[in-house]
């Protein structure tokens, strides 16, 4: 748990990525077809199917708190489908261009860039051991990137199965390239993330800082809440909150990491060094004792003090 890759020499962490995948693919599939409002905070959903497959094939007990997390996480995105914008999809992938090289959403992009390479370069290398914000906000901010870019490449492949062909657009292999470059850094931070800190600490905080960075760079380039009015917006926020609540009291049933290294574990349990007695005899020498010994009629303790190596 230091952050390397020795994942990669591990075939379960093999089975778990193309399981992931095929996940991930039914997942890009959704954001053809809705938009990313909508798609991104359900993914909790995925967090509580982990819960109960982990109490009945991994006896990880969900506790009546989980439980409540659970019903918690049902609740709001049953609120979020309820309010969820309409799809709006864009006729070609110029159209969605041109969308993305709107200045407000140009803006965004760049910040986010900005971010993530000083996260990267600067941050990351110093504090990345220590601090849970750096390897989850890089994950969260090139997530963002990567939800746009994804989206736009699904349109494209949708627009192509109903017969405009859109392969021939430079635009399309653009998206692709982002799409490829982003989803890469975004995997390799996210198992630094959770090979380095507690998976219960990461996933409500990634799903957070994710989710919320998603719908935000959604909102700015494809205007998913334009012509929604201010209540419909404010109950689609609420089932948002609702949803991070129960992942946060899902998440908090769960025992940290007991395993200690064995460098640690010899280090915590290792015996203290004894602690010594000065004494001064009656003919003014003056002598010490360790504390388990017994000390003799004419010698008068004067200082205890502590005694470390």
């Amino acid at each position: 748990g230091v952050g390397g890759y020795g994942y990669l020499w591990e075939p379960l962490w093999w089975v778990g990525m193309v399981t992931m995948l095929v996940g991930e693919t039914a997942n890009f599939v959704a954001y053809m077809f809705a938009p990313a409002v909508l798609v991104a905070p359900l993914g909790a959903l995925s967090i509580i199917v982990s819960a109960v497959l982990a109490h009945f094939m991994l006896n990880e007990k969900l506790q009546r708190v989980g439980v409540l997390g659970c019903i918690l996480c049902i609740v709001g995105s049953t609120v979020i489908i309820l309010h969820a914008p309409e799809e709006r999809s864009p006729d070609s992938v110029e159209q969605i261009w041109r969308l993305a090289t709107q200045p407000t959403f140009l803006c965004y992009a760049a910040l986010a860039v900005a971010v993530s390479l000083l996260l990267m370069l600067y941050c990351a290398p110093r504090y990345g051991q220590t601090n849970i914000m750096i390897y989850v906000g890089i994950c969260s901010v090139i997530g963002s990137l990567t939800v746009m870019s994804i989206k736009a490449v699904g349109i494209a492949i949708k627009l192509t199965i109903q017969g405009v062909n859109q392969a021939g657009y430079f635009q399309t292999w653009m998206f692709v390239t982002v799409s490829a470059i982003c989803l890469i850094i975004q995997l390799v931070y996210l198992n630094k993330a959770l090979d380095t800190f507690n998976t219960a600490l990461v996933s409500p905080i990634y799903y957070a800082m994710f989710t919320t960075l998603t719908i935000l760079a959604s909102a700015i380039m494809f205007k998913d809440w334009s012509g929604q009015s201010a209540s419909i917006i404010a109950s689609e926020t609420c089932g948002f909150l609702t949803v991070l609540a129960g992942i946060i009291v899902l998440h908090s049933t769960k025992e940290p990491d007991q395993n200690l290294s064995p460098d640690l574990y010899a280090s915590l349990t290792a015996p203290l060094p004894p602690k010594i007695y000065w004494h001064i005899q009656g003919n003014g020498d003056v002598g010490k004792q360790k504390e388990d010994e017994s000390l003799p009629c004419d010698f008068i303790t004067v200082v205890r003090q502590d005694y470390f190596v």
